[in-house]
């Protein structure tokens, strides 16, 4: 079967990592960025990527070694014309998005399925003013794109099924494990979840209940037990039901935090222009070399989840072919 090529919008932080993604599991893919000074690297990254996924198992090393001849790089999107599907990976801004998808609309059939990465723009608002809003889907990806099993598909309105099929397929295709929002509300599924822990994390700690080591270790300690395995629904049903959790739920609901607003001690924070291990504030003091510490170490928690998920035997055949 012929291999599939995609086109990849936007090369930045994510957008390398989801071509390294594809790329190294053997499609084709157009890689576009208006910056020519950044392919080199970009290359580098994707190599380096593909020797990390050989070494994880996740590929042949067959597939790994020629990347480069199925990769194509270019400054202009009207190089998209062949692609059999598009991702759009550029700035979470509304005005840049649609400045791409005017182009892509112009360079690719009308049935090609553009899909947005976006982790918080509404996909009904991104194909509210498109030629063809049917095609126009979203895929959430996450770092490091080419080791997380984690995706999750959303619906717009207007998306239609083809699409939203051919989305599913390539997800698949790739070792994802798609969750399929059917609904387009904001911050999808993961990040609506996870604001919402977020929030009551900083809640508790604003109210002196304990410290940021603390609140950490407790979640780490208790959700690490179970959420690499499954999910809340799924431990609510194993460790008692819902009758169970019911009882201590009613009780506790109404103390927790439904602020609409940032709590303070964000607010200070973005104030003090604290990046985390980008620039060593945050809830915790880093040093110059624990950003390299933390990524490596989330790059080796990556894997070992993938392998365990999906591939317990490390014998993945990595093959690409077609969408269907």
């Amino acid at each position: 079967m012929a291999e599939t090529s995609i086109g990849i919008a936007g090369l930045g932080f994510l957008g390398r990592g989801i071509a390294a993604c594809l790329l190294v599991r053997g499609f084709r893919v157009v890689g576009f960025t208006p910056d020519v000074n950044a392919f080199a690297g970009v290359r580098r990254y994707i190599q380096d990527a593909a020797e990390e996924m050989v070494a994880a198992h996740a590929v042949p090393a067959s597939l790994a070694e020629s990347w480069r001849d199925r990769y194509t790089e270019t400054d202009s999107l009207r190089d998209f014309a062949p692609c059999e599907f598009v991702i759009e990976s550029v700035l979470e801004d509304l005005e840049v998005k649609n400045q791409v998808f005017d182009q892509l609309e112009d360079a690719v059939g009308v049935d090609v399925p553009i899909a947005s990465n976006t982790s918080a723009l509404p996909i009904t608002l991104l194909q509210s003013t498109r030629r063809h809003p049917a095609r126009f889907l979203g895929m959430h990806w996450a770092e490091p794109a080419y080791a997380t099993r984690f995706m999750e598909l959303i619906r717009g309105d207007q998306t239609g099924g083809p699409a939203f099929e051919k989305a599913i397929a390539l997800a698949q295709k790739i070792g994802k494990d798609p969750a399929l929002v059917q609904k387009d509300v904001p911050g999808f599924i993961v990040n609506r979840l996870g604001y919402a822990m977020y929030r009551e994390a900083l809640h508790l700690l604003e109210s002196g209940v304990a410290d940021a080591e603390s609140i950490d270790r407790a979640l780490s300690n208790a959700f690490g037990l179970w959420s690499t395995f499954c999910g809340p629904f799924r431990w609510i049903d194993i460790t008692g039901g819902p009758v169970l959790y019911a009882k201590a739920m009613r009780g506790v609901l109404p103390t927790l935090s439904n602020a609409s607003e940032l709590p303070e001690a964000m607010e200070k924070m973005v104030r003090d222009d604290a990046r985390g291990v980008l620039n060593g504030r945050g809830f915790y003091q880093y040093g110059p070399d624990d950003k390299a510490v933390w990524e490596a170490f989330l790059h080796k928690r990556a894997w070992a989840l993938h392998d365990l998920q999906q591939n317990p035997n490390g014998n993945g055949d990595g093959s690409a072919g077609g969408l269907g």
